[in-house]
């Protein structure tokens, strides 16, 4: 009887069940284009079979938006014939991304067949110069996520989501005079004029890539791999050793209390971005932004010194989003307590490996004190409720506030459960979004603890708990 089910199983798992379809081969490649402004063209190949249950009339995709990523000059064809996208039927709009279009297929897409689909278009002149995207006349940068399209499964339950093909060849094409990063396994690079195109590898499960490049200056320039080097537009005036040293021991204490990155990355980059905005509505002054490895700064952050306690803050802040950002990313709800908090939090533990644990104390301190300023000059929202859009007095207290939160964990917890627990959640959620509740889930299980009810009070009530008070 048990053989029969597995073939019963087995005759059932091959027969489609639904309309879907499967990526055989996919190539990506981004070229900078110099100009006024400049540009970033940017083009995806892909070689798809139709394996589902019926024939297909359309294909919908996410596309960067139009907006934020400045998008233009949108150009789709379908082997070799160029196709118009439009915007989806009315009743799909409030449950889809506005920048999700839909790809006619004329004659209809036959079951078992291949198709050759091409996407290209530029982007320039964003107005959101932040996590996601900068773009100037001598660097730019594409973050993980967005500015590729992704192509998404039918309207169907059961459709599975078309993954990516056990490889995907990408390249990045630049002036001569510019230095590459980007995600992947090096394949390579090719001089054609005065470009030179960089191939890269990425493998199915590793995460989307990006891409940071520009005419940079390397410091120090004999650093080893030991040494976490700054790629600057110009060169430094003051000796990046002691800071480039200094910013490896933090990606060291990172990668060690959270677990270690892409095998790719031999040490972190810091790297000049003069476009870069602070990422939070008004806000204006020294900025920085993670991209996977490094940090990007402006000019601002960089007129802090390299030396100062400062700036040494902001990139260890920054790099922890590398863990908390990229290889895993909050659910909108907790993109404050938790998008930043976590990365404050790093910022505590990396100083208290360095300097001990009066260190920490002081740190715990100095973001009551903040914390009380900030409450006596504005009115508090719950941290579970204070979002990336609020009013900067309200975000002032949550931002003071959400590190706290993480302090109180990790006395509740233990030091070596609470970092196992977020070293488990950043693994098992690579890639993937986070909430409370995959924390509180992550942080029980690590400690066999109930953590329910400091949940609550620390994300619903105003205000901080007495019994924190008195301990510090």
């Amino acid at each position: 009887m048990f053989p029969v089910l597995l073939f019963l199983c087995a005759v059932s798992c091959a027969v489609p069940l639904a309309p879907g379809y499967r990526v055989l081969k996919e190539s990506r490649e981004v070229r900078f284009v110099a100009g006024q402004p400049p540009k970033l063209q940017i083009r995806g190949r892909f070689k798809l079979e139709d394996t589902g249950d019926s024939d297909l009339a359309f294909v919908d995709a996410n596309f960067p938006d139009e907006k934020a990523f400045g998008r233009k000059d949108l150009h789709v064809e379908i082997d070799g014939r160029e196709v118009v996208p439009a915007n989806l039927p009315a009743e799909y709009q409030q449950e889809q991304p506005s920048n999700t279009l839909r790809i006619p297929l004329d004659p209809p897409w036959a079951r078992n067949r291949t198709l050759e689909l091409v996407i290209e278009y530029s982007l320039a002149s964003p107005q959101d110069s932040g996590s996601r995207i900068t773009l100037g006349e001598n660097d730019f940068h594409l973050g993980s996520r967005g500015w590729f399209p992704v192509l998404q499964a039918p309207k169907h339950f059961l459709s599975p989501f078309p993954r990516r093909p056990s490889v995907t060849l990408y390249a990045v094409r630049v002036p001569s005079d510019f230095l590459v990063l980007a995600r992947g396994a090096p394949k390579g690079r090719k001089k054609d004029g005065g470009e030179i195109e960089y191939r890269f590898a990425l493998r199915q499960d590793d995460l989307p890539p990006y891409v940071v490049a520009g005419r940079y200056v390397v410091s120090p320039s004999d650093g080893g791999s030991k040494s976490a080097p700054f790629w600057t537009l110009q060169p430094l005036k003051d000796d990046p050793g002691p800071a480039a040293a200094e910013i490896a021991k933090a990606w060291n204490i990172l990668e060690i209390d959270f677990g270690p990155l892409d095998r790719n990355i031999a040490a972190p980059h810091v790297v000049e971005s003069p476009e870069l905005r602070e990422h939070f509505p008004g806000d204006a002054g020294p900025a920085a932004a993670a991209f996977p490895g490094g940090v990007l700064v402006n000019l601002a952050a960089l007129a802090l010194g390299i030396d100062s306690d400062r700036f040494r803050e902001v990139t260890a802040h920054t790099l922890a989003h590398n863990w908390f950002g990229d290889e895993m990313y909050p659910s909108p709800d907790a993109a404050l307590g938790m998008g930043e908090g976590l990365p404050e939090y790093a910022t505590i533990v990396i100083d208290e490996a360095l300097n001990g644990p009066a260190a920490r104390r002081r740190r715990i301190i100095k973001y009551l004190q903040e914390y009380d300023e900030a409450r006596a000059g504005a009115s508090e929202k719950p941290l579970g409720a204070t979002l990336l859009n609020d009013s900067a007095e309200q975000r002032r207290i949550a931002l003071a506030k959400a590190p706290l939160f993480f302090v109180a964990l990790e006395d509740a917890c233990g030091e070596a459960p609470m970092r196992n627990g977020l070293r488990q959640m950043v693994t098992l959620l690579r890639g993937q979004e986070a909430s409370y509740d995959s924390l509180l889930s992550a942080l029980e299980q690590s400690s066999g603890k109930h953590l329910g009810e400091m949940f609550r009070i620390w994300l619903n009530d105003k205000g901080i708990p007495a019994d924190f008070r008195d301990r510090y």
